[in-house]
């Protein structure tokens, strides 16, 4: 008896030693459905894209009028996610998040597809070269800014007034669960090879007391190879062009292709390996007719339009014309199912 306790005592202590620094940062429910209070507002993840065909993807939905304008001056840096990232302002005193890193050219592509089918997405805008006024020392990322406080590869988000964030929202427990309209963003997750599907990445907006809005709000990961964080890649063209898209189909649904299964190593970090497992999951089961009607709205887009995409996030022709191909195959693959 003594034995088999002592044996038992190593991975006990292992196990609570990696559990209990994840429970204390595991993210506070932050739904925003209570009695009384904001479920009166109707929910909303998706809008009729009437105008599909005639979407202007270089400058997206917030178009050349809302194109970021010289005069930027430093505000704050801002910690949020894994790239570095802060604000700014420019002469008109529009507020713009700032990210660098690899993350800024395949953001600004996603957020122009997800718009031109009918989702919400950020106002988002790549420039190649960028000087903001009153630049601080980042604690992130200070290795990207050069003297007198300019850039090279920034994406600039505008900051919608009147938009409130309010809260984030699951894969698996959100109003939309079951429908065509959540089916069909799961699918363009998998179109654009969105490797971080994580809660805190999806954001749910309080638009003027109107309506919520429900908005992947977190594109960055995108346009390279699923994968755990040893093997998964972002905005590379030979990874993305030679990843698979479909796994499996079956009379009634489809399953995508998502690796996200950390290495055998970070079992012992629990929830972490098993949230990041559980991702997997949304991939699975969706059924054709969902996946198909997105296929049919995608494949309204011109060639034109998706290369736009991919203009607007500052690719080069070369790799414009790899991404746009690749994309155009995928939309194929969903109006054969």
């Amino acid at each position: 008896m003594d034995r088999m306790n002592s044996s038992m005592v190593i991975p006990i202590v292992v196990g609570v030693f990696f559990w209990a620094p994840l429970v204390a940062q595991a993210p506070k429910n932050t739904d925003q459905r209570g009695k009384g209070g904001p479920a009166r507002v109707p929910a909303v993840l998706w809008h009729e894209p009437a105008d599909i065909t005639t979407r202007d993807l270089l400058y997206g939905q917030g178009g050349k009028e809302h194109e970021p304008k010289g005069g930027f001056k430093f505000i704050e840096e801002d910690m949020g996610g894994s790239n570095p990232k802060f604000k700014i302002e420019d002469e008109q005193g529009i507020q713009w998040k700032v990210k660098l890193g690899v993350e800024a050219q395949p953001e600004t592509v996603a957020t122009r597809l997800l718009w031109a089918v009918g989702y919400f997405a950020d106002e988002d805008y790549y420039l190649r070269a960028l000087r903001v006024e009153g630049m601080r020392k980042l604690k992130r990322g200070q290795n990207l800014i050069s003297a007198g406080g300019t850039m090279q590869g920034a994406r600039l988000e505008r900051h919608i007034k009147g938009e409130k964030k309010i809260g984030n929202w699951s894969w698996f427990e959100n109003p939309f669960v079951g429908t065509r309209e959540l089916n069909g963003l799961k699918v363009m997750m998998a179109l654009i090879n969105n490797c971080d599907l994580k809660k805190e990445n999806n954001s749910v907006y309080n638009e003027r007391g109107l309506e919520h809005r429900y908005v992947v709000s977190d594109l960055g990961a995108s346009f390279g190879k699923t994968g755990n964080i040893l093997t998964q890649s972002i905005g590379n063209l030979d990874d993305y062009v030679e990843s698979r898209f479909i796994r499996r189909v079956r009379p009634g649904y489809a399953d995508f292709v998502m690796h996200s299964r950390p290495p055998f190593f970070f079992f012992f970090r629990v929830l972490y390996y098993f949230d990041r497992s559980r991702i997997e999951k949304i991939f699975q089961h969706i059924p054709r007719d969902d996946a198909r009607w997105m296929g049919q709205l995608l494949a309204r887009l011109s060639n034109e339009q998706i290369q736009d995409a991919f203009r607007a996030g500052g690719y080069s022709p070369h790799e414009v014309a790899g991404f746009s191909q690749k994309v155009r195959e995928r939309i194929t693959e969903l109006n054969n199912l």
